[in-house]
């Protein structure tokens, strides 16, 4: 799976919001203003459809497009990558991080307490 730039991701959380959406859909969910052009959404979208993340459905001249992925696949593959390429797949190295640089809450510490008991 290639990975996404950070515009490309941003157009795709938008697609997993909304399942099914046109450009002019996509450029009225983005919070940004100005509004980023049509032609500029609509090549990031094109872009997104040819690495295999978005397809469509043609109506003449106007396409719908929706997620060829799932969030979760996505997130999985993301996070795989992440976890091996910073903190070398360990959970040690990945809970460490987050609890020094992330300053967990004593509320955060104990969920994952109770996370990890649960599923020993």
């Amino acid at each position: 799976m290639e990975e996404l730039t950070k515009t490309e991701e941003r157009i795709m959380q938008v697609l997993w919001k909304l399942q099914n959406a046109f450009v002019k859909d996509i450029i009225d969910e983005l919070d940004e203003e100005p509004k980023p052009p049509y032609n500029t959404i609509s090549s990031i979208v094109r872009l997104l459809e040819k690495k295999g993340y978005v397809s469509y459905k043609a109506y003449g001249k106007t396409y719908q497009y929706f997620p060829a992925i799932s969030k979760e696949d996505y997130t999985k593959t993301t996070f795989s990558k992440m976890f091996s390429g910073y903190f070398d797949n360990s959970p040690t190295s990945l809970l460490s991080f987050m609890v020094k640089e992330e300053k967990l809450s004593e509320k955060d510490i104990e969920e994952l307490k109770a996370l990890i008991n649960k599923n020993l």
